[in-house]
């Protein structure tokens, strides 16, 4: 899910959405949270951060709101109709027809119709309010708990900034339940398909506010994985995201796992694999210095990771090592996913490529 630091990306893209909008001002300015994204030929080829499976289609998330969907497995892209313009981190689709999309300006987009069409639950502009509303009233409630009232103060910090509030990383179970994280601490919980959202800053062991990068569900739980060295797991007994120690103090951008297995990647070619539900790690030796970005298991259970410099790692599940798979050409991925013929569907700052699964 969460990519090659996401957030670097992003800034970069940012900087030309800026010069754009400056551009766009000077005619009449239009916030990018009102502004559809531009529809464009070459949309498939732009930068892309995100690539998820809704059943047997593709769907990649990017730049300046571009959504792209792939009916043949990567071979042919249309671009979705979506409600703004601003840059796109993430998606996930917990079935064939809901999905949704998170980005830059606190954007949560839905889709009900795999990916074709989308439309805006939640904003920037409304976030902040939204955290202030939640904490004042637990504030009120419990005069005595300070944490309510720092809390309380951190949403009105919220809505003092503006809608800039990027989302990294989005997780659904069904199409009831999910998570939207991202910058700060910044953590929401839906139970309604996003039709209302609570947030979860209390829930969280983060009394730092680090960055929350990424978030998953590995086969056994539910991970989120952040800056300096955060991991974090779902505890239903306690409800809360619960802090897990581990040897690395470097940021995290993904988590990847089966039933009695997780690996948790990131930067300068960090991987770890844990066997006991993430209460103790062993570090695998990638032979890299340059990021992880994303991985996946293909269909033979296999664990399949990709660099930001488009390099691509293979490993077995148990004790297997990690191997450099010999490629012809390459080039940054940030997101990954199989097609429906078994194919790696491959994201980044290119736009999208395939590779046969060897």
């Amino acid at each position: 899910m969460c990519s090659f630091n996401k957030r670097a990306l992003l800034l970069a893209l940012g900087v030309l959405l800026v010069l754009w909008q400056g551009v766009a001002q000077a005619a009449g300015y239009i916030d990018v949270l009102d502004l559809p994204a531009k529809p464009s030929a070459l949309a498939s080829r732009s930068p892309l951060l995100d690539l998820a499976q809704a059943g047997k289609r593709l769907v990649a998330v990017g730049q300046r709101g571009h959504i792209v969907y792939s009916d043949d497995a990567g071979k042919a892209w249309q671009q979705a109709a979506v409600p703004v313009s601003s840059d796109l981190s993430a998606v996930h689709f917990p079935s064939a027809e809901q999905g949704w999309a998170v980005g830059n300006d606190g954007v949560v987009l839905h889709s009900s119709d795999a990916g074709m069409t989308w439309n805006k639950q939640l904003d920037g502009r409304q976030v902040g309010e939204l955290v202030l509303k939640h904490y004042s009233a637990l504030a009120s409630a419990e005069p005595a708990n300070e944490q309510w009232a720092t809390l309380a103060a951190e949403g009105q910090r919220l809505i003092e900034e503006g809608a800039d509030k990027p989302l990294l990383d989005v997780w659904f179970a069904n199409d009831q339940l999910g998570y939207v994280i991202g910058v700060f601490n910044l953590i929401l919980r839906t139970t309604d398909g996003g039709q209302s959202w609570t947030p979860f800053q209390d829930r969280t062991d983060n009394p730092q506010g680090l960055h929350l990068n990424a978030i998953a569900f590995t086969g056994d739980a539910l991970y989120i994985a952040g800056e300096q060295g955060l991991l974090r797991k779902w505890d239903a007994s306690l409800e809360r995201f619960i802090a897990l120690e581990t040897p690395y103090e470097g940021s995290y951008f993904g988590i990847v796992g089966q039933p009695g297995e997780v690996l948790a990647y990131g930067l300068r070619g960090h991987v770890f694999r844990s066997t006991d539900g993430g209460y103790s790690w062993a570090q695998l030796d990638s032979g890299l210095q340059v990021s992880i970005s994303t991985a996946l298991l293909d269909g033979s259970g296999r664990y399949r990771l990709f660099s930001q410099a488009g390099h691509m790692l293979l490993s077995g599940a148990g004790n297997s090592p990690l191997q450099l798979v010999a490629q012809t050409a390459q080039s940054p991925v940030a997101g990954a996913a199989l097609g429906s013929n078994g194919e790696l569907a491959l994201v980044g700052s290119r736009g999208v490529r395939t590779l046969p699964i060897e």
